[in-house]
């Protein structure tokens, strides 16, 4: 069957699935503290609906699934899900972004799942700032949970850090320590528009150059990973003294759009050619409503192809989803 082309000729095979809106955290830049509206629980697709969904979207050549939140670990039975997700043919690779607060307590359900891959959504390792950015006092619990998953024998682990000027420059280093001790690769993420309050302008973005030369001088000396996969939203570095990896997803400074292959499906079923996309086409209704698998198949091809260039955040044509990132789906 032909792959999943757009009509820039960029074949998609990757696949985020958010499992819930709801978050256990409270992080500034995603989602106000109070009055947060989640989707009413009938709206969310069933683990049926999202096998069934992937198999269908396997079957156009989706070859890489993660699941994604809101926080996914708030989806109860969420092992059940992975048992069937990791049972399809033709998936070679399952992840779970996560922001770890319940990883310590649900780390061997998932393992023995056959969950490997995790990303851990960590900003800092000083108490007091991540109290500031979550708004809740649970480091510690994500530290554990961390170091569960570590003796578990989890892996590749990664950590993902958003980068906000003018907060978090105490924290890069010593976020890529931690990551150099424990064999962790830290992904540095550009601050992007996506909050739900407005907050973003570019002059709070810490942008990938100035992290780069910050772990240089503190550090020691990178250099960029060679034939990495160009689609791969991180641009890897590696450490000269051969003591691990960094990675920075610099959307704002180096956007990746015209090797981008992914595409995502909401918690409520709908489906999103990009991040940034301002329309969706509505799965949950094919799904409930007797569609075909060849249907839902047209619709997915039918969605991709018309996927736009890029998300033009550097334009005056930037015009911001009207969806939040954790409705979105991290």
């Amino acid at each position: 069957m032909a792959p999943l082309i757009d009509t820039f000729g960029r074949i998609h095979d990757n696949l985020r699935v958010s499992v819930t809106d709801r978050c256990n955290i409270r992080c500034f830049y995603c989602m106000p503290e109070t009055g947060v509206k989640f989707e009413a629980r009938e709206k969310l697709l069933t683990f049926e609906e999202i096998e069934r969904f992937v198999r269908v979207a396997v079957s156009l050549g989706v070859r890489k699934l993660r699941l994604t939140g809101g926080e996914p670990l708030l989806r109860r039975d969420l092992a059940k899900l992975i048992r069937k997700l990791v049972a399809i043919d033709g998936i070679e690779d399952l992840a779970l972004t996560t922001n770890g607060v319940l990883m310590a307590q649900q780390a061997q359900e998932l393992y023995d799942a056959g969950l490997r891959r995790i990303n851990v959504h960590l900003d800092t390792l000083d108490r007091e700032r991540f109290k500031q950015i979550t708004r809740r006092d649970d480091l510690a619990k994500v530290l554990d949970g961390i170091d569960t998953c570590l003796r578990l024998g989890y892996g590749p682990i990664k950590i993902n850090a958003v980068a906000v000027k003018n907060l978090v420059e105490p924290d890069i280093v010593p976020l890529a320590l931690y990551g150099r001790e424990r064999g962790i690769e830290i992904r540095y993420i550009e601050f992007m528009p996506l909050d739900s309050q407005g907050l973003w302008d570019k002059g709070k973005v810490l942008l990938a150059d100035d992290m780069i030369a910050m772990l240089t001088r503190e550090i020691g000396p990178l250099r960029e990973v060679p034939d990495r996969d160009p689609r791969a939203p991180a641009t890897d570095y590696e450490y000269l003294d051969g003591k691990g990896k960094v990675g920075f997803v610099a959307s704002i400074s180096r956007p990746f759009c015209l090797n981008c292959n992914r595409i995502r499906l909401t918690s409520d079923g709908k489906f999103r050619y990009c991040l940034f996309a301002i329309d969706e086409t509505d799965m949950r209704q094919l799904l409930r409503g007797g569609a075909s698998d060849q249907a839902i198949a047209s619709a997915i091809r039918g969605s991709v192809h018309d996927k736009w260039l890029g998300h033009e955040i550097n334009t005056q044509r930037f015009v911001p989803p009207p969806r939040p990132m954790y409705s979105i789906g991290g």
